[in-house]
């Protein structure tokens, strides 16, 4: 008696609710119902342990040196407009005089061939990977899942195979290749052992290989939006081993979310492997790349905000949204800060104009972003692997405690803008080799506008 009489007040209280209340209560319920059937609905997925790719000093160039032998190498190079234009982007660009491009890169004019490319992939692929052994001590037949992303340079056999023969993988690992992805390809490969992991045994690992070849990408034309990609992209490399099980982990995989635009020919267009109207063959990066890349965050932010955001944040959009729709569009949207939800940010370093537009979009700090900026000044654009150089950074630094969240936001030809939300279990006791002699000169002044 007594429960009808409480269901009836209750169905009471529902029918005099406005229509406003009744839709927040709603939503409330869905999002909580959501939220626990992914808790229960999934296993977690662990990150054991990362390593960066730190090329050797006699790699190391500087921007001076690569402009001369870009100018130099060209067949007309009394050509002092495109010296200009080269210089002039080196000084925007963010980047240092101590980043790294691989052998052939240093020679007048450069040469490339098939055997250079493999040899770079085996050194930035191979170093990686056993810094990475070195740190977690792995026993090699744990590891059952095996994906390896390079967006340009695929070679036959793969570079996944090329993994398995040299450290004598398990016969029957999974074992995965992803190439033409762009710089988000490493969250997309994150994203993928995340999800093989949910049907392997509990205690099954999972490497993920990110890496950019560089010399089967040089562009030797004259084209200016094509040669923005030599002046900005460098060598790098990391290996990052997941697992389901907890023992040893380092990070808690939260979230991987991942948002593609490539339905609109603008987004589709704006990174572009292409040759130009002369035959050379090199990667178009469009003018419009800026905007695509803030609207591909905007819509990658509308789902991950609702899965990171704290509840009173929530609860302050969703008002702004009923007044909104009350006083017909007059009052002023409430924009959220997103600093309450992460303590640590890694935005991809793809160059300074990026790094701007996400720190302008998202109202942050410039400690925020300096994580990103470092990685720049210090490694250039390493591709996908360049969050991996961030968040090493930021535990050089000594800044990461237990308990803190991670969110790395990666983009990619497509176009594409990933998010992956880590939350700290265990911070590294040492530096990792990228940053290792280096990270106490840290931060520098770079300047963001020249």
């Amino acid at each position: 008696m007594v429960l009808v009489l409480l269901v009836d007040n209750l169905f009471l209280i529902w029918h005099d609710t406005s229509a406003h209340i009744r839709l927040f209560l709603l939503f409330l319920c869905v999002t909580t119902a959501i939220t626990l059937y992914l808790m229960n609905g999934s296993r977690t997925v662990y990150l054991v342990d990362y390593a960066c790719f730190r090329p050797n000093a006699n790699h190391r160039i500087s921007k001076a040196a690569w402009i001369e032998n870009i100018h130099h190498s060209q067949s007309d190079n009394n050509d002092d407009d495109n010296h200009r234009f080269l210089t002039r982007i080196s000084e925007r660009s963010g980047l240092g005089d101590e980043t790294y491009l691989p052998p052939p890169h240093h020679y007048i004019p450069p040469h490339y061939s098939l055997s250079e490319a493999r040899a770079e992939a085996e050194l930035s692929i191979f170093t990686a990977i056993d810094d990475l052994l070195a740190k977690t001590s792995i026993n090699l037949d744990a590891i059952s899942i095996l994906i390896v992303n390079c967006s340009i340079f695929n070679p036959t056999p793969s570079l996944a195979d090329m993994i398995m023969r040299r450290y004598k993988l398990r016969d029957d690992i999974c074992n995965v290749q992803l190439s033409g992805m762009g710089c988000s390809a490493g969250l997309i490969a994150v994203g993928l052992a995340k999800d093989l992991l949910q049907t392997a045994p509990s205690d099954a690992h999972a490497l993920v290989v990110s890496t950019e070849i560089m010399n089967r990408t040089y562009y030797t034309g004259r084209k200016r939006e094509m040669q923005v990609f030599n002046m900005l992209f460098r060598m790098g490399g990391s290996a990052v081993l997941l697992s389901t099980s907890g023992t040893k982990a380092r990070f808690q995989l939260a979230h991987v979310i991942r948002t593609c635009t490539g339905y609109q020919d603008n987004a589709y267009q704006c990174v572009f492997h292409e040759e130009d109207d002369k035959g050379n063959l090199g990667l178009n990066l469009s003018k419009n790349l800026v905007d695509v890349a803030g609207k591909a965050l905007r819509a990658n932010i509308i789902t991950v905000g609702p899965l990171i955001l704290p509840l009173s944040v929530k609860i302050a959009i969703f008002l702004s949204y009923i007044s909104g729709k009350v006083l017909n569009g007059t009052a002023k949207p409430y924009v959220p800060d997103f600093r309450t939800a992460f303590d640590h940010l890694c935005v991809h370093a793809g160059g300074r104009a990026v790094i701007d537009a996400v720190q302008r979009s998202l109202g942050l700090l410039d400690e925020h972003v300096e994580p990103s900026r470092m990685t720049l000044h210090r490694f250039g654009n390493t591709s996908s692997s360049s969050v991996w150089y961030e968040l090493a950074y930021s535990e050089a630094k000594g800044r990461m405690t237990k308990g803190d969240r991670v969110w790395m936001i990666g983009f990619g030809s497509g176009y594409k803008c990933n998010s992956a939300v880590l939350k700290c279990v265990q911070p590294a006791n040492n530096a990792d080799k990228a940053w290792q002699d280096c990270i106490y000169r840290y931060p520098m002044d770079v300047p963001k506008e020249v």
